[in-house]
C-alpha cells in the first residue's frame, strides 16, 4: 500500500467509528438517516467522489420499499444513501455477521440500522422476525440481492433467493436501483489519483410488485437495467 492508501484507510477507519459512536446516541430514523447520508457524503468527499442519480423524477419520497442494488464495491452501501438522501425512504441494511463483528465496520453497523445474516445457521426465523419488526416499524428493507460483492467480470451475479421471500412476507414493493458505474473501479482510481474527480451514475429503476411471478428477481432487474 502507498502512504496515500494508507493515511486514507487510517482516515476512514476514524471516520466510520466515529459515526458509528454518535448513531448510537440517536434513536429516531430521521437522526440516523441525517448520520448516515453525513458519513457517506464526507468519506466519498474525502475520495473526490460524486454521485449522481440519472432519473431522480422515478425515486418514490416516502413509503416502504425492499431496495435492491447491484454489488461491485465496499462502497455501494454509501453510493445507495447519497442517491436516496433527498427523499424520507429509510431502510436497515442487511448485513452479513462477519460485518457487526468487524473492527472496522463493527460500531458503525451495529448502530447504523442493521439486520444481520448468519449463513451458517440454518435456522432463519429470528431473521425474517427481525426484518418484520423493522417493517412493523415503518422501515424499509435495504440488501444487496447477490448477497456479496461482485467480483467476477460479469455484470451481475445469481440472486439468492431470500429478497424475494422478504418482499413477499412483508408485502412490500422492490425498488430496484443500479450502480451503472463500476464503483469498485472508481474506488481503486480514487485511492490512486487523489486530485481527480470521480462520478458514479446510479439508475432508478421501475417498480416491481412483490406478487409478481412472471420473471425471477434476477431476471426482471437484468430487463430494466442490461
Amino acid at each position: 500500500m502507498t502512504l496515500i492508501q494508507i493515511t486514507t484507510a487510517l482516515y476512514a477507519t476514524m471516520l466510520t467509528n466515529f459515526y458509528g459512536f454518535k448513531l448510537k446516541a440517536v434513536s429516531k430514523k430521521e437522526e440516523k438517516k441525517k448520520l448516515r447520508i453525513a458519513y457517506s457524503q464526507t468519506l466519498l468527499n474525502k475520495l473526490n467522489i460524486n454521485i449522481k442519480v440519472l432519473n431522480p423524477e422515478k425515486l418514490p419520497r416516502n413509503g416502504q420499499y425492499l431496495l435492491i442494488s447491484n454489488h461491485k464495491s465496499v462502497i455501494d452501501p454509501l453510493i445507495i444513501e447519497l442517491a436516496t438522501k433527498d427523499t424520507e425512504l429509510f431502510g436497515y441494511w442487511i448485513a452479513k455477521k462477519e460485518l457487526y463483528k468487524s473492527f472496522f465496520f463493527g460500531t458503525f453497523v451495529r448502530n447504523g440500522g442493521a439486520i444481520i445474516i448468519d449463513r451458517e445457521n440454518s435456522k432463519m426465523s429470528s431473521f425474517f422476525s427481525d426484518i418484520k419488526k423493522c417493517v412493523k416499524d415503518g422501515n424499509s428493507i435495504y440488501i444487496f440481492p447477490e448477497g456479496t460483492r461482485n467480483k467476477t467480470t460479469e455484470p451481475l451475479g445469481e440472486f439468492k433467493e431470500g429478497s424475494k421471500i422478504i418482499a413477499l412476507k412483508n408485502r412490500l414493493p422492490i425498488l430496484p436501483l443500479h450502480i451503472k458505474t463500476n464503483a469498485n473501479d472508481v474506488l481503486m482510481s480514487a485511492l490512486k489519483y487523489r486530485d481527480k474527480p470521480y462520478t458514479i451514475e446510479v439508475e432508478v429503476g421501475d417498480i416491481i410488485d412483490y406478487k409478481d411471478r412472471t420473471l425471477s428477481l434476477d431476471k426482471a432487474y437484468k430487463k430494466q437495467f442490461y
